[in-house]
């Protein structure tokens, strides 16, 4: 917390000192100033609701269809040879280039900023649950089948269980990609959101209002990490901390 005052300080101090030029940054102060405003005429509100429905929603789908698709080429080793390549190729290509092409296809609406943010979700949280579906003890599989658990149970209580860390990682890193992807949509083509704001304020120089956006997102990642966190220690509550430090109480003589 000291950290974070005393860069702020030193920031106001170099911005006033002339340190540099103002005018790429901006002023701490001069930042606040304009989140008031933003809030007090009720576009902080209206563009918030607007970035964070894409996001939340791309996050949903994409994590979902993640989910799924992980699940599935996991388990039917035949299919997940043939369609693996072909989901890393389309992985390969940069979503930026493709973002006018999804809003050709889906048209200026929150539907073509939803797809840009899914899509960029899926591809983190299928890898992720396709490398813990391959990272499942088998003798666990063992176990349970000679437990005489189904197909489905074994599923259920097995796999997706063993899994979950992989899981959560890949929609952990999905939550900024969904942020970015609906930002990316609304900076191509929009009539409101953050990345509409940040692109009108950055023609108007308007640094202040592009900065207060910024700090914006930065702290909504940061809450929802937060939240990330209390839903994987509840999920994860049956999984023993581990630390690297290794601790020797006997002393030696």
């Amino acid at each position: 917390m000291i950290l974070i005052v005393a860069f702020f300080a030193f920031w106001e101090w170099s911005a006033e000192a002339k340190l540099y030029n103002p005018l790429f940054t901006s002023y701490p102060s001069e930042i606040f100033r304009d989140l008031i405003e933003f809030y007090v005429s009720g576009d902080l509100i209206k563009h918030a609701s607007i970035t964070l429905k894409e996001a939340f929603l791309g996050l949903f789908y994409g994590s979902l269809a993640g989910i799924i698709a992980g699940l599935i080429l996991g388990q039917f080793k035949s299919l997940g040879k043939i369609l693996l390549p072909i989901i890393t190729a389309i992985h390969g290509i940069p979503q930026l280039t493709l973002a006018p092409v999804y809003i050709l296809w889906f048209g200026l609406g929150i539907a073509s900023k939803v797809f840009l943010a899914a899509l960029m979700v899926f591809f983190h949280v299928f890898f992720s649950t396709y490398a813990g579906i391959q990272n499942v003890d088998k003798k666990l599989i063992e176990s349970a089948n000679l437990l005489g658990a189904g197909k489905v149970q074994t599923l259920i209580h097995v796999v997706l269980p063993t899994s979950m860390p992989f899981i959560l990682s890949g929609v952990r890193v999905g939550v900024g990609s969904s942020l970015v992807g609906a930002i990316i949509g609304e900076y191509i083509g929009a009539s409101a959101g953050f990345g509409w704001m940040i692109a009108y304020a950055s023609s108007y120089f308007n640094i202040a209002r592009v900065m207060a956006c910024i700090l914006i997102l930065l702290i909504v990642g940061i809450f929802l990490n937060f939240f990330l966190d209390k839903v994987e220690e509840y999920l994860l509550r049956w999984r023993g901390r581990e630390n690297l430090v290794i601790e020797n109480s006997k002393k030696i003589s």
